[in-house]
């Protein structure tokens, strides 16, 4: 995946997350917590994922599925997200599912899910940022290379103090 992807989407991502709900008229005044809080993060998380991105294959690695597949897993919770945060409309609280539903059912609703679609999001936007940064790290040395860099190694430990 390539870096300016992940900073693109993610950015559209935050926006989508902390004002999305202004393309269908139910913007509100939540919309300003929103935007220094969850629009702000997320958009650092995607900047920072992006640049280890870019370190991973600046050193000739490739980046695993962990980290791409963890990475869109957070940006479907995001646009959920988006779906479902709630906004004050007058006295109510409305999101865009809600306002498609028309009923309070689907407020209810609407709001049971986007607190566990928020947390998913940027969960899975640490873990992926996570399995970046391993993805770019230098492999392990085997046991037997190990032991060819110190002569003796597990052989003296094995022998008998008085012997």
């Amino acid at each position: 995946m390539r870096s300016p992807v992940v900073v693109v989407v993610g950015v559209v991502l935050a926006l989508w997350m902390a004002a999305g709900r202004w393309l269908f008229g139910i913007g509100g005044s939540l919309t300003w917590w929103y935007l220094p809080t969850i629009g702000l993060v997320f958009i650092w998380l995607q900047v920072w994922q992006a640049r280890r991105l870019r370190v991973t294959a600046s050193r000739g690695r490739r980046t695993s599925r962990s980290t791409i597949v963890t990475l869109i897993l957070a940006w479907v919770c995001a646009i959920g997200f988006g779906l479902t945060v709630p906004d004050r409309v007058g006295d109510d609280l409305v999101s865009i599912l809600s306002l498609a539903g028309g009923s309070a059912f689907s407020a209810e609703m609407s709001l049971a899910l986007c607190n566990p679609f928020g947390i998913l999001a940027f969960t899975l936007a640490i873990a992926s940022l996570a399995f970046a940064y391993a993805d770019a790290r230098d492999p392990k040395p085997e046991e037997d290379e190990h032991l060819d860099e110190h002569p003796g190694g597990s052989t003296a430990m094995m022998a008998h103090p008085l012997a």
